[in-house]
């Protein structure tokens, strides 16, 4: 059994990533348990290649960052004792180290309080949640639609999207995505195993982390199926997309059936699952502030990138190595106005949308954060954006989680050119390409990114590049 292969098997059993997700909507309480530390782990970060693959020890190796104690896995026997209450434990952090579990009476819970390891508790859902019926596949075409096609173009239907952030310059050095690993994260994508124009896609692994079925992540909602699309596509003529020729993993890690603060879990699970698989980018379009359980929704003055979990996760981040891309929300013509968590946390790239002509579209969330920084970071063509719909056609949708993926990918491909910069470089490079970068805002942020200025800058060129 070689290295990677035995990598991955050790997440599986140490890092909780296939076990009883789907059971956690069975629970009449949902608690989020953080734990005191990490004593007796059998782990050291002198050899981290028990618990991360060889992959993601070169990453931070490249970049010169260090194994910390936030990586190792959070002690069995503490997971042992929690599970002896009755209490299950569906996703845990060790980044965070805390632990989500299910329960159904009020003696588990004084249990799990008096358990010595446990500082303290947070309730994140009451009450019985309702699940939806068992997803049915989507028909689908064999080929692409080609109305409306621009015949003209190599790019087809995705040329405008992709010239407008200046992302044909890298396309034409040959900076497509090759070598760059790319992690989706979303509610599910439907028929991407199917759909011809997915399905020549290099997809290195999925991840279900709400359902054991391993079938699901293709039965759920086709929304992750069109995020994934406008980076992965690689049909010349019709439509090409941002990073055609990066390596995927596909989370599914969002329950569309509710909205609970338990979705943060499963997403810090799914980011921590990214890293110790070695992916560089990771693509989110999913963000949170109003939950089900109003008693648990965050408030503006929370938005610090530190106090939610899900934003405490993504500044975490780039200190690992990985850049996070997040959709700002659609929440701008709401009550709510603002971006939504995680797209306050630091040292990542919030998306925002705009039109074709570069006018930020009325839907499309606002910053700044509760503590003054300019968000959302970028903006991108998302009102509409091109796409490849569930059924295999082409179509185009509006919404901040179109115009993430198309940032996602081209920050692969400016990585792929420059490979000796860090994350947190990456991300600045690309901030300070915008066209916005002199006079931020908390509308267009930095503006609309040029990655080939970024690309000249960060290579020290002076020859044009062509666009």
């Amino acid at each position: 059994m070689n290295k990677r292969i035995t990598a991955i098997l050790l997440l599986s059993v140490f890092l909780g990533c296939a076990v009883a997700q789907a059971r956690g909507n069975e629970h009449k309480f949902l608690y989020r348990l953080t734990l005191a530390d990490k004593n007796g782990t059998p782990f050291s970060i002198e050899a981290p290649e028990e618990f991360l693959s060889e992959k993601a020890i070169e990453r931070r190796r490249r970049q010169h960052l260090g194994i910390d104690s936030t990586d190792l896995p959070i002690p069995p026997a503490y997971l042992s004792q929690i599970a002896a209450t009755g209490a299950e434990v569906i996703v845990k952090s060790k980044w965070n180290n805390t632990v989500l579990v299910g329960i159904d009476k009020a003696k588990q819970y004084k249990d799990l309080q008096s358990l010595p390891f446990v500082a303290r508790t947070k309730k994140v859902y009451t009450g019985q949640e309702q699940k939806k019926d068992s997803h049915v596949r989507d028909h689908f075409h064999a080929i692409l639609n080609r109305i409306d096609t621009v015949y003209d173009s190599n790019y087809g239907v995705a040329r405008e999207q992709i010239a407008m952030v200046g992302g044909i310059g890298l396309h034409s050095r040959g900076y497509t995505g090759k070598g760059m690993t790319i992690a989706v994260f979303d509610a599910g994508f439907m028929n991407a195993d199917r759909i011809p124009a997915l399905t020549k896609i290099n997809i290195e692994g999925t991840h279900d982390f709400l359902s054991d079925d391993k079938d699901d992540i293709y039965r759920g909602e086709s929304h992750g199926t069109m995020t994934l699309s406008v980076i992965a596509v690689n049909e010349p003529g019709v439509f090409i997309g941002t990073a055609p020729d990066a390596t995927f993993w596909l989370f599914r890690c969002e329950d569309d059936a509710t909205e609970t603060s338990a979705e943060e879990d499963y997403w810090t699970a799914a980011a921590e699952f990214a890293d110790s698989v070695g992916v560089d980018v990771i693509s989110s379009s999913l963000g949170y502030h109003d939950f089900d359980d109003k008693d648990t929704s965050y408030h503006y003055y929370e938005q610090d990138g530190h106090t939610s979990l899900i934003s405490c996760t993504s500044s975490m981040l780039a200190s690992k190595g990985i850049i996070h891309v997040n959709s700002a929300g659609n929440d701008g013509m709401g009550t709510w106005k603002k971006i939504n968590f995680p797209s306050d946390a630091e040292d990542m790239l919030s998306v925002g949308a705009v039109t074709p002509q570069g006018v930020n579209a009325s839907f499309s969330s606002l910053g700044p954060t509760a503590d003054g920084r300019v968000k959302p970071d970028v903006v991108a063509l998302g009102s509409p954006t091109a796409v490849v719909s569930s059924r295999g056609t082409l179509t185009s949708e509006q919404g901040t989680s179109f115009s993430t993926p198309v940032i996602s990918g081209m920050v692969a491909c400016l990585w792929q050119a420059l490979p000796d910069k860090t994350a947190k470089e990456i991300i600045e490079l690309v901030r300070q390409s915008g066209n916005n970068y002199e006079h931020p805002d908390n509308v267009y942020g930095y503006g609309l990114p040029d990655f080939t200025k970024a690309l000249k800058q960060g290579k020290h060129e002076t020859d044009p590049i062509a666009p």
